[in-house]
């Protein structure tokens, strides 16, 4: 097998790296295909680019076409014109059973931030989808994408990877938000802040159908932005009191080192709107946006914050535990099994004609014999087929068995090459 793939390492590299990356539009995707297809004419190739991920698979018949690591980094740095010593360091390759191993990891979200999250094997689905549009797919990722879809299924069904939520965005909106609205479409939203950790609470949001989104951020080309990436809009974070009362959910992570609003402050803003109506607060903030007596205002104020959070997802984390033992046993069964099915149907063909040949010759020799030995009764025709069978099976057994072992480790195809010089097979087998 001649796969690679070349992946940034999403533990390491930095957002902005991945960003960077990243192939962001459907424009995009498509122009680095083009320049791949034309720069690599006879490899395969799939790209994955979500927001975690960016990571390309290259497969290839003959072993020398396959492009190598140095040759994908310069062609990531050409395309997104960015220099190589921006990201060098952050690219990780994998080749043959690892880089199989690499992609079931990932179908299966074991390799994921969150760990059992059901996204990664659609966006997955998707890149080989848009591979096999633009006419880079082939016989190899085919085969390679389809068994790794099919295991992620196989541990969602088999695992309880996918029970309870250990991410604290997923927790906050998933098991904190919905014990408390029951619905989000109706509600309106303000994000105080604009890292990571209040974008991703918003992606949440919005999946729950959220559409009402109002951005406070003391900078304001990052708070447009974000707003213009969820269709909110920003307001200067000076005024985000005064939207108090016109507000269901207040997503806060400002990075601010104490407090931007103390009990008496909330309680007079809360008095002055006679605003009673539920109030539902996620304070990610470290140290805490909101003070903690907060809470007791009155019966309709929910507030939660990062430290509450944590200890669902630590709870979630340990019930999931138990599950991933059984998922590795079952990532390492799957691997073997494709490596297994595959270097079967390449070194099949070979073997397969290499018995028929040595047969054929056999059973020729056989007839040859038999018409001069016209007198030779059916018992004794059985006897002797039945020795030239066993010779020819254990003239067999040797080269059979070198194929047998070397292809545990990878598709034999100089041995391959060999036996076929050797005893003469027809060139019409598959490599």
């Amino acid at each position: 097998m001649n796969l690679r793939v070349v992946y940034c390492n999403h533990e390491t590299a930095g957002l902005e790296i991945r960003e960077r990356l990243a192939f962001s539009s459907e424009e995009r995707l498509r122009a680095a295909y083009v320049h791949l297809n034309a720069r690599f004419p006879k490899t395969e190739i799939v790209i994955v680019s979500t927001c975690n991920r960016v990571e390309l698979y290259f497969g290839a018949e003959d072993r020398g076409v396959l492009p190598s690591q140095e040759q994908i980094a310069g062609f990531l740095a050409e395309f997104h014109q960015i220099p190589l010593d921006d990201f060098i360091n952050e690219l990780r390759t994998e080749t043959e059973i690892e880089a199989v191993r690499h992609l079931f990891r990932v179908a299966s979200s074991l390799d994921s931030m969150v760990l059992g999250e059901a996204q990664i094997v659609a966006q997955i689905k998707d890149a080989y989808q848009r591979g096999a549009d633009c006419d880079a797919v082939g016989p190899l990722t085919h085969q390679l994408f389809q068994a790794a879809m099919n295991f992620a299924g196989k541990v969602r069904t088999e695992t309880k990877l996918s029970e309870g939520r250990i991410s604290i965005a997923s927790v906050a909106v998933g098991e904190f938000g919905k014990s408390i609205f029951e619905r989000f479409d109706d509600k309106t939203v303000l994000i105080l802040g604009a890292g990571e950790m209040a974008e991703e609470t918003l992606r949440y949001l919005k999946d729950e159908g959220v559409s009402q989104i109002i951005i406070a951020n003391r900078n304001q080309e990052r708070g447009q932005q974000l707003a213009d990436n969820w269709g909110g809009r920003w307001i200067p974070f000076s005024e985000w009191e005064s939207r108090l009362s016109d507000v269901q959910v207040i997503v806060s992570a400002t990075g601010a080192t104490e407090p931007i609003i103390t009990k008496q402050r909330f309680a007079e803003l809360r008095r002055a709107k006679s605003s009673q109506q539920t109030l539902f607060i996620l304070d990610l903030g470290a140290p805490r946006d909101f003070a903690p007596e907060i809470a007791r205002c009155d019966d309709n104020v929910f507030l939660y914050d990062i430290d509450d959070l944590e200890q669902t997802c630590q709870q979630n984390r340990k019930a999931r535990a138990r599950e991933i033992d059984k998922a590795e046993k079952m990532l390492e069964a799957a691997t073997s099994q494709f490596m297994h099915d595959f270097y079967h149907r390449k070194t099949g063909p070979v073997v397969q004609q290499l018995r028929e040949t040595w047969h054929e010759i056999g059973r020729q020799e056989l007839d040859r014999l038999f018409r001069k030995m016209e007198h030779v009764d059916d018992n004794d025709r059985q006897l002797i087929e039945q020795t030239i069978n066993r010779i020819v099976n254990k003239l067999l057994h040797p080269p059979l068995e070198n194929i047998k072992q070397h292809s545990k480790e990878g598709t034999p195809h100089t041995l391959l090459e060999t036996m076929k010089q050797l005893f003469g097979l027809g060139d019409g087998l598959n490599h």
